[in-house]
Parts: structure tokens; sequence; C-alpha cells
């Protein structure tokens, strides 16, 4: 008995051998393997030896191959974990408040739950109302801003103050209006753009040797990259000349893309830098909304007029993008028209957008300034007005003097030439009711970052694959919330 274990312990290598070749591992198997080697390794006659010797109707598949086979797989791999994460479902809420005494922005980290079951409005409406139990604030919240969801927008309306839809849909389709533009600037556009994409997507660090400067890249989930990623080219273009496209187009052995940047003639760069001068002022605006400690709801108006100015004047000069300036002006208007002008709507929504005109007046740096439509700003004062005068009526216990003194403030506000947010210290009642208006922030950018940082810090790890919903949010809220913390 011990010999014939021994004997079996003992196995000679070409007997291994040997019995590996008599069974037939299929090409795909072998293909799957080879790709968890360097692809250096795969062209070695070494290495190709020791897969024919193994299995003899075996193919080694070349270096090229067996990166796109890791390139296939990894996209694969993307798909299986963004699958799974979907599955997971969370509510983020943000808290943003106004410092009585500084006029600070303040905010905070409230939730990040999980939400299971179907996202359908009445349980997002009941999970954003045990946010608002849970922290006590139900009774103190003005305003809530959220993005254009069909949940959302069905929550408010039917479970908000007066069946009111109080959702700011100030989301704007930042891509281009294909549909409405002209057969030229659709030519224009894509053979241009498939240009750049090209040296977008294959040059590194090419071009920052040659021009010392580097190619911005396009990120699926920023629209604005595509314009900052056009004004690089542009710079480079301007700095060192048109011919260091096509040297760089030389240097990485691109000779299609060196064909096409050929072609690139002095109409489609003037192209590109339009396109650059029209979408310049529409970064710039999602620049301001994004932003958290000095933003207000009463800035949203302003922007937006500022905005459709710019895209006016732009229009009467464009030669190339009319289109484009076109579709983005039909995007606002579509958007913000009602805001911005005084149309016959439904009571309850009509007086939403006066107070979002009355944010705008109620802050130092706009009063009256921020249009030039006289009724749209006789129709925000007249509303503040009134607002001052019931709320001086509703306060018994306070002196006739101060009762009287209200509805005036407004006048001497306006009439400071102050434009800083300390000139409310000197109207108590301008004071209170700009604070209350303002607090909302005008985009839902504070709750994406929420997510972004949940993503990157907690998520996206590989030691966290486990985390349980309750312990994740326990530790993004400390993470988020250092400032708070004793």
């Amino acid at each position: 008995m011990t010999s014939k274990l021994s004997a079996s312990k003992q196995a000679k290598l070409p007997d291994v051998m040997l019995a590996a070749t008599s069974k037939r591992v299929p090409q795909a198997t072998v293909d799957k393997l080879v790709i968890s080697f360097p692809s250096a390794v795969v062209e070695q006659p070494s290495f190709k030896e020791l897969i024919t010797t193994l299995q003899p109707q075996a193919k080694v598949i070349s270096r090229s191959t067996v990166r796109g086979r890791i390139s296939d797989a990894a996209d694969d791999l993307k798909k299986t974990i963004i699958t799974e994460l979907a599955k997971k479902s969370y509510l983020g809420v943000t808290c943003h408040w106004i410092e009585e005494d500084s006029l600070e922005r303040r905010s905070a980290e409230l939730v990040c739950n999980r939400l299971r079951g179907s996202h359908t409005f009445d349980m997002t409406a009941s999970a954003l109302d045990d946010v608002h139990c849970q922290y006590k604030i139900r009774d103190n919240v003005v305003r809530t801003t959220t993005d254009s969801g069909s949940n959302f927008v069905k929550a408010f309306h039917v479970f908000g103050a007066q069946n009111n839809t109080d959702v700011e849909e100030n989301e704007v389709d930042m891509n281009e209006d294909t549909e409405g533009m002209n057969d030229i600037y659709k030519r224009l556009f894509r053979s241009i753009f498939a240009k750049c994409q090209g040296i977008w997507n294959k040059t590194g660090e090419v071009v920052e040797d040659k021009c010392e400067l580097q190619i911005i890249h396009l990120v699926a989930t920023r629209w604005n990259s595509a314009c900052l990623a056009t004004e690089r080219i542009i710079c480079i273009t301007d700095e060192k000349g048109q011919d260091s496209i096509r040297s760089i187009c030389d240097e990485i052995k691109l000779l299609i893309i060196h064909i096409l940047s050929a072609r690139l003639n002095p109409a489609e760069v003037v192209f590109l830098r339009e396109y650059c001068i029209t979408m310049k002022p529409l970064l710039k605006a999602s620049n301001i909304f994004q932003s958290e400690s000095s933003v207000y709801l009463g800035w949203l108006l302003p922007v937006i007029h500022q905005l459709q100015s710019k895209l006016n004047r732009l229009e009467t000069s464009s030669q190339t993008c009319t289109p484009l300036i076109r579709a983005l002006q039909n995007g606002l208007q579509k958007c913000f028209g009602q805001m911005m002008e005084d149309p016959e709507l439904g009571d309850a929504l009509k007086k939403v957008f006066h107070w979002i005109k009355c944010a705008a007046v109620l802050l130092p740096k706009f009063k009256t300034s921020w249009t030039d439509k006289p009724d749209v700003i006789e129709a925000a004062l007249t509303c503040v007005k009134n607002h001052l005068e019931t709320t001086a009526q509703e306060n018994q216990h306070q002196p006739l003097s101060t009762k009287l003194q209200s509805p005036v403030e407004l006048d001497g506000c306006l009439a400071c030439a102050s434009d800083s947010m300390d000139l409310l210290h000197s109207f108590p009642a301008i004071k209170k009711l700009s604070m209350k208006l303002n607090t909302a922030l005008p985009a839902s950018a504070a709750f994406e970052r929420l997510f972004s940082c949940a993503g990157s810090h907690l998520l996206f790890t590989s030691k966290r694959s486990r985390i349980d919903s309750v312990n994740f949010e326990n530790q993004l809220l400390l993470k988020l919330n250092k400032r708070f913390r004793r």
C-alpha cells in the first residue's frame, strides 16, 4: 500500500504534460487565461511554446488583441458593478440656512438613507418628511430645491403646502438642441468635433511635451467639459500655431487624424472659437448656481436675465453659431420664461414666481437693477409691501411706530447705495423677509456633491464592498459634518 502511494506521488513531468494535452481546452478558455498575463509576455517565444506544448490546437492571441480583450473585460466589469449598485438607491438631503447675526450661509448634510422598494411619490414624500421630523425642522422649512424627477414633482404637488407645485425646476438641458439647428451647422458641428474627439481620445503626454499644455479630456457626467476641452485646443492654436496640432498627430502616428487635422481650415477654427464664446456665459452662470456659501435664491432670475442679454448680443454678431444660440434661448425661455414675466397663471403658481422675484429685489446686490422690465419690478415691490403691511398688522404686541415703520423700510433699503449684505441689519423687517425668501439654493448641486463624496470615498473602494447602509450613512455624515463635531 505504501509503495502504491509513493508511485502515485512521484509522477513524472512528461506524464503530467501528456495527460494535460489529452484533454482539449476550448480556445475561449485559453484566451481568457492569457489576458491575465502582461501584454508584453504573450509575444515572447517561450510563452508561445508553453501554450502550444500544453495545448497543441490552441493559438496565442497577439499583444494588441490582449489589450483589446482587457479593455472589453474592464467595460463588462464596470457595467456589472453599475448594475449591482443600481439595485441600491439612496435619498440624500442637505440643509442650508442663513445666520441671523452674520448673514452668512451655513449648511449641513442631514441623511443619505437607503431607499427600498419602488420610488413612488408617496414613498419619497414620506422619507423626506421623516428627515424633517428627525431633525425637528418640519415647521422651519421654507423651500425645497430638488431635481425635476417626476416622483418629486408629484410629491410636492400632492403633499406640498397649499397643494402647490413648490419645486424649482432650474436645471437647463445644456445639451445642444440639434433638432433645431440647420443643416450647415449640423455638418460643421459633427465634422469639426469628430476631429477634436480623435485628438481627445488619443493624445496624452505628447501635447504637454510639444506645446507645454495638456489636453483636457471629456467627462461624460460634466456637460461643460466639451467647452473647456475645445477652449484648450483654441489656446494651443493661438499660442503655438495651427501646425502644432498637426505635429502632435505626426508624433502619435495617427494618420487618419493627421489628414483630418490638415483640413482644419480657418473657417473651422473660427467656428470653434465662436462656439467657445457662445458657451462661455452659460459656463459662468452654471458655476454661479453651483456655489453654496455666497449664492441665494435671489440670484436665480438676475443671472438668467444677464445670460439672456449676453445671448441676445451674441446673436446679432454670430456668423456660424446662430442655431446654437437660438437653441439655448429657447431652453432658457422654456424653463424660466414664466418666472421672468407676469403671465396669466393660477394663483398658487403665480404667487411662487412673485416670491422668486421678491427674493432678488430684497438682495442688496441686485435690488431693482437686475431687469429692464418695469412691470416685473413693480409687481415684486407691490408683493413685498403687501407682505410687510400684513405682517405688521398681525403683530399686535409691537408698538404703533414699529408697525408704521415696517412698510417704509423698503424705500429706505432701496435708496441706499451699498450692495453689502450687512445693509439688511439696518432694516429688521426687510432682513427677516429676505432671509426667509433667500434661504433656498437656486440649484441642486449641493446634494449631488453629497453623492459624489459618498461614491468616491466610501462606496467605490475594495474594502467597502460589503458596508451596510446604516454604517455607510453614519460614516458619511461624520466625514462631511466635521465642523459640527465637538
